[in-house]
């Protein structure tokens, strides 16, 4: 159907990442590569490890903290270099990050977020270096992961947002 005859608004999305132009075949090898270097490092420096992960939530080991702290801190300095010096993506278009509004929702979706952290041992950046290493029973976790997004899409309108 047509948006027209279900009478839905078209919404303009301002993504930064939003690329104009479409990448097809071979090209998209490139993010293929990238992704299996960055489970690589993710399974090196054993942030993947449930281990791990139970001792950062137990506060027995700063090592967790460590990795989150300096992806904030890289983070932060990142986008504020984007920010000042004007920087540009790769194809040469304006990088736009709009600021974003507080809203209550956030508190529920990181609690709950943190929850299934805890107690699977794993969040969503790491579970495919999980799974590619052979801890199969993630796949679990991932399904779970889907149908909560997918239940979140289904609801959202009635949730706290």
């Amino acid at each position: 159907m047509l948006l027209a005859e279900k009478n839905i608004k078209e919404v303009a999305c301002d993504a930064p990442n939003s690329q104009e132009t479409g990448e097809r075949g071979l090209a998209l090898l490139k993010y293929l590569i990238l992704g299996v270097m960055f489970g690589i490092v993710f399974v090196k420096a054993e942030i993947i490890s449930w281990f791990r992960i139970q001792e950062m939530f137990r506060l027995d080991s700063f090592h967790m903290y460590g990795v989150i702290g300096s992806a904030i801190v890289t983070g932060i300095i990142s986008i504020q270099l984007i920010k000042r010096l004007k920087i540009k993506s790769i194809s040469g278009e304006e990088i736009n990050i709009p600021t974003k509004e507080f809203r209550k929702g956030q508190i529920y979706g990181g609690f709950i977020f943190g929850l299934g952290w805890a107690i699977t041992g794993a969040c969503p950046g790491p579970l495919f270096a999980q799974i590619g290493s052979g801890f199969t029973v993630v796949l679990v976790t991932l399904l779970s992961a889907i149908a909560g997004t997918w239940v979140y899409g289904k609801f959202s309108h009635k949730l706290p947002n």
